[in-house]
């Protein structure tokens, strides 16, 4: 019988991230970040947050790390936030589709 509610929490949690995100990250180092989704695990205590970055690999990689470092900070914000029994582990995976698409698009482009 499926489950639901490892998507339900995981839309949750990336509405509540962006808006942490939004008006209480204050990290420089982090730049133009967009969640453009969350995967739950079945038992709810990982994230796999996929972020997307725009600039270059340089940029990507700094956003990532400091993700990485400010990830204590936001997991005590969604604890508060959200009413879970565990506040899930978060994991910052960079999320490469924008990239795909607009290769994707070039190449239409060139063959007209």
């Amino acid at each position: 019988m499926p489950s639901w509610r490892p998507e339900r929490v995981g839309q949750l949690i990336r509405e509540e991230l962006s808006e942490i995100f939004r008006k209480e990250l204050k990290d420089p180092c982090i730049g133009f970040v967009t969640l453009t989704g969350v995967r739950m695990t079945r038992d709810l205590r990982t994230a796999r947050v996929f972020i997307s970055v725009m600039g270059s690999s340089d940029a990507r990689e700094s956003a990532r790390e400091a993700l990485s470092r400010a990830t204590p900070f936001l997991r005590r914000a969604l604890g508060k936030r959200l009413r879970l029994r565990h506040t899930p582990e978060l994991l910052f995976v960079y999320d490469n589709t924008m990239e795909q698409g607009s290769r994707l698009d070039a190449l239409l482009d060139s063959l007209k």
